[in-house]
């Protein structure tokens, strides 16, 4: 199974302290990319890790150095064994138990920040394993609000998020007011969510139990309010800086907050930084990028002069070639920061800064973006869900289905996946002409940072949105690793048809697509009589829609004219799924069956036989 889904988990550390939770233990390690530890008592497995004494004395080294603890043993010993090492849910690893015989999954601690719940749900969907997860907001649908922003790369303010989280438990009515930051997590709330979104009229008076802001701005909350309150803030803040040559980080740093405090704005919004070229050398800054961990964006005098800026400086122009260094940067910083067609909004124009202590000045100024900084690399999974039944789904498909943080494919294809959807997810779905729509979004989202799943029915790369995926990241002029891609292999359309009536395809076979909404009927029409002619098992994907019904005759026209009339073919619909309908028949009376966009039709060759309704190609052994 690929490991992309569990690199956030990572490093993890799975406990086993007798032979069978071991062996329980050691496969799912292969697959999560964890290292199995084990005491010297027990007999070594592959690419275990011994450890010699007690597990209470050794577990304080893993503890410090993994993000991930997996104990395979009573619930009770984990608890009396893990009690003096927790400090904060912030810090603390996820820890999770699995009993002896992978039947049950379990998230004790950190279940929310350490990510413990939704590692849960993954281990057991690969396991075919019951979760026991016993967090309110789990139970109530809604994703918690400790990790509400954490895909959209918001950062926590301040605020009694203990009080807030207990009011929504409780299923009270909490106020949000959102001023900045992605709207999507909105559209996929549960219908009896208790979120109230905005302010009520004046004559609708709302009693709120909580309240939640949404917000770039800072806010001080009074101890003596009369409900909590607590305060996300998403990075949309990008801060242009100008100084002189030689000022230090200490007076840069100090610069950026004495102006966020006069504006009331959090350090927490806080995107990124933008100068001109000439400052990309600048010692003091680069300490302060580094110690912040901000992305560092610089712009040529020439870019920064076309911008307009509401106090341009003839002084500066002089300098430096440019009229504007921090107004201009921070709008710069803010526009290029991902492809929005939005222009960003100077909300503080340039502040000089000085210092009595020390020579140098800062000039600063911030632009707010209209969308976020994630900060993080985004994914895009290209995932195949085979004939659509979830018992068909590969387990990295599944796997893949529930980590994402965006779905996106046809309604129909949606639906089926329906029971592998997670609390939180954006799920997206568009009509079964708008593939383009699909890739453009879904390749838009990534770009962003999130981790987008595309999905195709069969396998994402035959007739799926594999290649149209590929090809419009070309057409973007993608590096080939933002954002990373990933295909997770499904069952295809061919194979599963063939899986409901034998054995067709043992011998050589082809495919071909009847649609000729994007290849031309003659190229098709040439494809058929080739495999015809060359005596090819052939799978007709897409034979008949509601305005194209004469391919099909036309394809059965073609074989008759190299093959027997009476040789077998199976007319297969929506296989492994509920309406399956299957018809073994014969090539010269394929047509008196129904035929529609949901069939897959496998014509045999010259050699394929009906016994006792099993199609079977021989594959030429001698007996």
């Amino acid at each position: 199974m690929s490991l992309s889904p569990f690199t956030p988990f990572q490093p993890i550390a799975a406990i086993a302290t007798t032979q069978t939770a071991a062996e329980t233990l050691s496969p799912l390690c292969q697959t999560l990319g964890a290292t199995l530890h084990l005491p010297d008592s027990l007999t070594p497995l592959h690419q275990a890790q011994i450890y010699t004494g007690s597990l209470k004395e050794y577990l304080p080294i893993l503890w410090n150095t993994h993000k991930t603890l997996i104990f395979c043993l009573a619930t009770g010993a984990v608890v009396r064994l893990i009690a003096p090492l927790l400090e904060n849910k912030a810090e603390d690893p996820a820890i999770l138990v699995i009993d002896q015989k992978g039947k049950f999954v379990i998230s004790l601690c950190s279940g929310h920040q350490g990510g413990a719940d939704r590692l849960t749900q993954l281990i057991a969907t690969g396991l075919d394993a019951i979760p026991i997860i016993t967090g309110a907001s789990a139970s109530l649908g809604l994703l918690a609000l400790d990790i509400l922003g954490f895909p959209f790369g918001w950062r926590k303010g301040e605020g009694d998020w203990t009080g807030v989280s207990a009011a929504i438990a409780n299923g009270k009515t909490v106020q949000v007011i959102q001023e900045a930051g992605s709207t999507l997590w909105q559209n996929h709330l549960p219908e009896d969510h208790s979120f109230y979104f905005g302010f009520p009229e004046h004559n609708q008076p709302i009693a709120f139990s909580g309240r939640i802001w949404i917000s770039a701005t800072k806010r001080k909350f009074a101890s003596s309010s009369d409900f909590p309150k607590v305060q996300w803030h998403p990075r949309v803040l990008w801060v242009g800086i100008g100084c002189i040559r030689g000022t230090s980080r200490q007076l840069i740093e100090t610069a950026i907050e004495e102006v966020f405090q006069r504006y009331h704005l959090a350090t927490e919004a806080i995107a990124g930084l933008g100068t001109i070229e000439i400052k990309g050398d600048e010692i003091g800054l680069l300490e302060y990028i580094e110690q912040k961990q901000y992305p560092f964006k610089t712009f040529s005098a020439e870019v920064l002069k076309s911008i307009n800026v509401p106090n341009p400086s003839t002084v500066v122009d002089q300098e430096v070639g440019t009229p504007s260094v921090a107004e201009a940067s921070a709008l710069c910083a803010a526009k290029t920061h991902f492809s929005s067609t939005e222009n960003p909004v100077l909300i503080v124009p340039k502040q000089i800064i000085k210092s009595d202590s020390e020579s140098g000045a800062v000039t600063v100024a911030i632009a707010q973006s209209e969308i976020e900084y994630t900060a993080r690399k985004g994914q895009l999974w290209l995932v195949g869900i085979g004939p659509g039944k979830l018992e068909q789904i590969t387990p990295a498909a599944a796997t893949a289905i529930k980590q994402a943080d965006v779905i996106i494919g046809y309604s129909l294809y949606l639906d089926l996946i329906k029971p592998l959807n997670r609390t939180g997810q954006i799920i997206e779905s568009f009509p079964i002409t708008q593939e383009q729509k699909r890739a453009q979004r879904a390749i838009e989202l990534a770009q962003w940072g999130l981790t987008v799943a595309v999905i195709s029915s069969g396998d994402c790369g035959i007739y799926g949105m594999g290649g149209l995926v590929l090809e419009e990241l070309q057409k973007t002029g993608w590096d080939g690793y933002h954002p990373q891609v990933e295909i997770f292999a499904g069952i295809t359309a061919i194979q599963a048809a063939a899986a409901r009536v034998g054995a067709p395809l043992m011998h050589d076979f082809c495919t071909i697509s009847l649609s000729d909404l994007l290849t031309p009927w003659e190229v098709i029409e040439k494809r058929l009589e080739a495999a015809a002619q060359a005596d090819f098992v052939t799978g007709i994907y897409n034979p008949r829609s509601q305005t194209r019904t004469g391919q099909i005759v036309k394809a059965q026209e073609i074989y008759l004219k190299y093959r027997s009339p009476h040789t077998p073919i199976a007319i297969v619909r929506s296989a492994y799924r509920q309406d399956e309908h299957i018809t073994l028949t014969t090539l010269e009376k394929m047509l008196d069956f129904p035929i529609d966009m949901l069939t897959t039709v496998i014509i045999g060759n010259s050699s394929t036989r009906d016994y006792k309704n099993w199609l079977i190609t021989p594959r030429g052994y001698r007996s």
